[in-house]
């Protein structure tokens, strides 16, 4: 019997559920124990068990929080919850950064969750950046095969010398591989995790048409499952790069984990996301750089039929929802979120 569109997607929501059930089972840390509050003071709301934190979005202040060291290479994750209702101009963001650093040749790791006129439609940028090579931004945007405001799901970056991959629970969406020809850009400097919600209203929904509308504050976003799998570093500006605390660094296994092994069933499934997900990735985009894509990335003539020359996909598009019930959803955030390196757009 032929499935309906709707039957496929329930399916295929059920087969992602069954996946987030059983996300890496990785060590978590209490907030105190691994991270320090950032900017947003009474924005940022412990659990009492300080397992897990909330950040606040509303007219004063944005919010969030760093981990108290800083690492190189290493695996970082955490169970995200996404504000709900009207999001527009809300940005969320988890995200590996040494801004505070090296302020001008800073490298960076990010997902960047943009709210939505629509609950629940928000979509995730990833970005990568190194040695402040941010005018040649490697953005790619996706839409998520679940609503990100019922439940957490997980999200994690794997850092290794070789290779970076992002994770939706345990589906890798993309992998950047290092190529000699990137050089500077593949971030090899020592970075902190942070975690942060604030006002992006000048860029992050369709452009910076729509913006933060405070008539739905608070906006919330529950953060828990945290994790710090690296190697930590004292000094993050020494050259030396001396370990913190004389801590050993397992760097083999770190590089032989289940998260950092790209078998050929997880990178058939990463494809088969991107394919029916990603919505904009900067390796087909012809319009921005036109002397071609960077080296890193894997295109192919048939893939490239279905992107637009500015890299917008032809077929994976955000469906606009009609005019329903919108419920409960300063710079200062934006402020923050700069100094740990600026976001793009």
């Amino acid at each position: 019997m032929e499935m309906t569109a709707r039957s496929l997607a329930a399916a295929a929501a059920c087969v992602w559920l069954a996946a987030a059930a059983s996300a890496f089972d990785v060590p978590t840390v209490a907030f105190e124990e691994g991270f320090s509050p950032l900017f947003g003071d009474g924005n940022l709301v412990r659990a009492r068990d300080d397992r897990a934190a909330r950040l606040l979005l509303d007219r004063r202040s944005g919010s969030g929080f760093i981990s108290s060291d800083y690492y190189l290479h290493g695996f970082f994750s955490a169970s995200i919850k996404l504000p709900r209702d009207y999001t527009a101009g809300v940005v969320v963001a988890f995200y590996l950064s040494n801004g505070d650093v090296y302020e001008k040749t800073h490298d960076e790791l990010d997902f960047e969750f943009l709210g939505s006129r629509w609950g629940g439609q928000w979509r995730v940028q990833t970005n990568v950046y190194g040695n402040g090579s941010t005018s040649r931004g490697r953005e790619e945007r996706y839409l998520l095969p679940f609503d990100p405001t019922l439940a957490a799901h997980r999200y994690s970056i794997l850092w290794a010398p070789t290779h970076i991959i992002f994770y939706v629970d345990d589906t890798a969406i993309r992998e950047v591989v290092r190529h000699p020809g990137m050089g500077g850009d593949f971030p090899a400097k020592p970075m902190a995790a942070y975690a942060t919600i604030w006002d992006g209203s000048a860029w992050a929904t369709e452009g910076g048409k729509y913006k933060v509308n405070y008539k739905y504050a608070p906006f919330a976003s529950d953060f828990s499952d945290l994790s710090l799998r690296g190697c930590r570093v004292a000094d993050p500006a020494s050259p030396a790069l001396r370990l913190a605390g004389g801590d050993g660094c397992d760097l083999l296994g770190l590089m032989t984990a289940d998260y950092a092994v790209m078998t050929p069933q997880k990178r058939a499934a990463m494809r088969a996301f991107r394919a029916h997900r990603m919505t904009y990735t900067v390796c087909y985009d012809a319009a921005r750089y036109a002397a071609g894509p960077f080296p890193e990335c894997d295109n192919s003539e048939e893939e490239s039929g279905t992107f637009w020359a500015w890299g917008e996909s032809k077929t994976v598009v955000m469906k606009t929802r009609g005019r329903g019930r919108r419920g409960r959803g300063s710079r200062a955030g934006a402020g923050a979120r700069g100094r740990a390196g600026a976001a793009s757009s």
